[in-house]
């Protein structure tokens, strides 16, 4: 695949720099790993899409590297370059130097954005929603989001294609109609041929007899003689153009059998790829709809987790006004304390000298 990757540089000035870097890394030392570095460096690069449409329209290129039946070798080719442009709104930044790009990576986990149905809709006034969940939430969103939108794109694709075939079947079923009838008067004109064939032969068997006859009474009547043979000649030309006629009417009914041929067999191959094209729309068309399920169960989901925000907002607000309250009531009670304490120590005050002039 490095071998492969190499050859873009000569299409596409822009993967010089990329191939150059891949080959400058010293951490990788295999040509999968240079591979993989590869594409790390066209999707932060944008134009990994626009590379790999330059490999499919190169079928030369590929047919050393890939089988003939090979997804990138077929007319599918192109739809994997459609879905690989979705990738130039994801901004990618991946660090190469110190990943180990020679050892097969493991497969990415995507169950962090994707929920069980019995998850959503739980009603629990006691759970605790954090901004974490909600980011979550809004993640598995945008990528449903996303997803829907490549579906949706592939299947205007598969329409678009579905009808130009179709439209290509039916004129090819008109061409088909036009040779059949161009065929059935090249037939007539073949049966019309054959007969004046066979009066030609008949006239040239009755020219040979009257020679005979001539030859018999040459002695007698020179001039009729001259006549006969101009008129055998004259016959014998004309065979001999019938002859050429014949032979080219039958080689362009030998030419127009194989036409026909040639074109049933193209008819047939367009149904069946219609037929192939129109399940493959079908399965994509159930696919957008478990997207859309998806995608509504998120955005309930997502209605859930703000109303219980907003039930915890009013809470938070409400407990501060109690707590704005409580601080006013202890503000409160600390000056009537001490206002009891000055009171008592006047109190006391007086005790004392009531006590004092009593012993007095």
């Amino acid at each position: 695949l490095w071998d492969l990757l190499q050859n873009v540089e000569k299409f596409d000035h822009a993967a010089s720099d990329i191939t150059a870097t891949v080959r400058d890394l010293t951490t990788v030392k295999t040509a999968a790993g240079r591979a993989r570095a590869w594409v790390r460096l066209a999707l932060m690069q944008k134009k990994l899409a626009d590379y790999l449409k330059i490999l499919v329209d190169n079928k030369d290129l590929i047919a050393e590297f890939y089988e003939p039946e090979a997804l990138i070798c077929s007319e599918e080719g192109v739809l994997l370059t459609g879905l690989l442009v979705s990738l130039n709104i994801v901004d990618c930044n991946l660090c190469l130097k110190e990943e180990d790009l020679d050892n097969q990576e493991g497969v990415i986990d995507l169950s962090y954005y994707l929920r069980r149905k019995e998850d959503i809709g739980r009603d629990d006034n006691n759970e605790v929603v954090e901004e974490k969940d909600i980011n979550t939430v809004i993640d598995q969103k945008n990528y449903i989001e996303e997803m829907n939108r490549n579906l949706a794109a592939n299947v205007t694709n598969l329409q678009a294609r579905i009808e130009s075939l179709t439209n290509t079947n039916a004129l090819m079923r008109e061409d088909l109609a036009i040779n059949k009838k161009k065929i059935g008067t090249l037939q007539h004109e073949n049966n019309s041929l054959n007969m004046e064939v066979e009066k030609q032969l008949n006239m040239a068997n009755l020219s040979r007899v009257m020679k005979s006859e001539v030859e018999k009474y040459n002695d007698l009547d020179p001039k009729k003689e001259n006549e006969i043979e101009d008129k055998l000649s004259d016959e014998k030309i004309a065979k001999s153009e019938l002859e050429k006629e014949l032979h080219l009417e039958i080689q362009m009914k030998a030419e127009m059998e194989m036409a026909m041929k040639l074109l049933e067999k193209d008819v047939h191959e367009k149904q069946d790829t219609i037929i192939s094209l129109r399940s493959q729309l079908e399965d994509i068309k159930s696919i957008n709809l478990e997207m859309y399920t998806k995608l509504a169960e998120c955005e309930k989901s997502l209605t859930y987790k703000s109303d219980i925000i907003q039930k915890l907002e009013m809470k938070t607000v409400a407990m501060a006004d109690t707590l704005q309250q409580l601080d006013q009531k202890f503000v409160d009670t600390e000056k009537s304390f001490s206002g009891s304490k000055t009171q008592n120590a006047d109190l006391r005050s007086r005790v004392v000298e009531s006590e004092s002039k009593i012993v007095e």
